[in-house]
């Protein structure tokens, strides 16, 4: 029998995700001037406030007031009638240094013998219902409020959008689990004052389904565009009003919305949040690997659906194991098991080295705190970051490392693909 499976995203004015591009802002400027940093942030937004607390270890010194008011006015929180702007909120710091204790199980004589952050598990996983190896309905909640956030920064089809907004996709499986149709959308939008109540509600509704659906669909493969269909049942803004929102209408905070940053309730998670972490702590780092093994996997035709999960103890090298879930995708005669020894050979899973394989000691984070750390394009940007001294470094920096398929070669030769 046919069944239904959901999946949720939030803009980049959501209050949470304000929380984590703040968090991350900070993250690389730490790494652009010292990327020996050891950072823990975490940031607290609310109606015209901003807190900021964690630990941290670095040769550099931050305008944090600065970075954060620059990042809330780039999301676009930049007017009195929000009740939180950049220009004029609030911006308090209670960032203190790290804990020895902590420090002593990461840092070693050796690099290599770095220790890991923390304990804990974390999971990657891809699936080829997508040509980014993504969850089709987190994949296309993504890009409904990617696009929602172009048209309200072009400001031209759509005038009144503000910046606070989420996503809902529901899609219909067949028994052998392929995407059948999309059953439901459901989008709630921040929006501008109406003098009417209905009249709102009515261009609204025609706005999305007329001009941010058909934007949508116009930019995926054929495949995906025929799942579109109109028997879809739209929700848009169903509470009736969506005026006040962002950090005015929610506190946000650092790491709530953790299945929106990975697999949309697909696969599992582990439980760590990434946002305001440097990469010494591997529930952000091994979970980015661990992604990059599950796509590279797939990809290389080992299965159709992957998932890995890889647990640490904190301080210690090496992980405490690898573990495998093909749920029964495999096309040959191998247990999870021993697909689970391969993966254990072919990537090397202590700290340090997921680190330098990823590049993860660069200044890449903003750009993952918004619309989903996974599934991301991979490329080469140049960013320029400004001490409060008036030093300023310009860098080129790859994006989502773990998005590319630089495994492929070793996958297949280890498996006779």
């Amino acid at each position: 029998m046919a069944y239904l499976f959901t999946s949720e995203s939030v803009s980049e004015g959501h209050p949470d995700k304000v929380a984590d591009q703040i968090s991350d802002a900070l993250i690389d400027n730490f790494l652009a001037f010292d990327k020996d940093s050891k950072v823990a942030c975490e940031t607290l937004v609310t109606t015209g406030q901003v807190f900021l607390a964690g630990e941290v270890k670095s040769h550099t010194y931050l305008d944090v007031q600065k970075i954060a008011r620059d990042t809330i006015n780039k999301i676009g929180y930049t007017k009195g009638e929000y009740m939180f702007d950049g220009n004029s909120c609030g911006v308090l710091s209670a960032i203190h240094e790290q804990s020895d204790d902590i420090n002593r199980g990461v840092d070693r004589a050796s690099k290599e013998q770095q220790g890991a952050g923390d304990q804990g598990m974390m999971f990657g996983y891809a699936t080829n219902e997508t040509e980014n190896y993504m969850p089709l309905a987190l994949d296309l909640s993504h890009r409904l409020l990617i696009e929602l956030a172009l048209l309200r920064r072009e400001h031209k089809d759509i005038t009144y959008l503000r910046p606070d907004s989420k996503s809902q996709v529901t899609i219909e499986y067949s028994d052998d689990n392929v995407p059948q149709r999309i059953d439901a959308i459901v989008l709630s939008t921040q929006h501008d004052d109406f003098a009417d109540d209905d009249t709102m509600l009515t261009k609204i509704r025609k706005d999305i389904v007329e001009i941010l659906i058909p934007r949508v669909k116009a930019k995926l493969p054929q495949d995906i565009q025929a799942l579109f269909n109109d028997d879809i049942t739209y929700h848009i803004n169903p509470t009736g009003k969506f005026v006040i929102g962002g950090p005015h209408g929610d506190t946000g905070l650092t790491g709530r919305k953790i299945i929106v940053d990975t697999y949309g309730g697909k696969g599992a998670h582990g439980g760590g949040a990434f946002s305001g972490k440097d990469p010494s702590k591997v529930d952000r780092s091994a979970a980015y690997a661990t992604r990059h093994i599950a796509k590279n996997l797939v990809a290389a035709g080992v299965a159709d659906e992957i998932l890995v999960q890889v647990s640490y103890a904190i301080g210690v090298v090496e992980p405490m194991g690898i573990f495998i879930n093909t749920y029964g995708t495999c096309p040959f005669n191998m247990t999870d098991g021993e697909i689970a020894e391969k993966v254990s050979q072919i990537f090397d899973m202590r700290p340090f080295a997921i680190e330098e394989r990823l590049k993860l000691r660069s200044p890449i984070y903003s750009e993952t705190a918004a619309y989903g750390h996974m599934g991301r394009k991979n490329e080469i940007i140049t960013k320029t970051f400004t001490q409060p001294t008036g030093e300023s470094t310009t860098l080129d920096v790859e994006l989502f490392t773990w998005e590319k398929l630089d495994y492929l070669d070793k996958v297949k030769e280890a498996f006779g693909l």
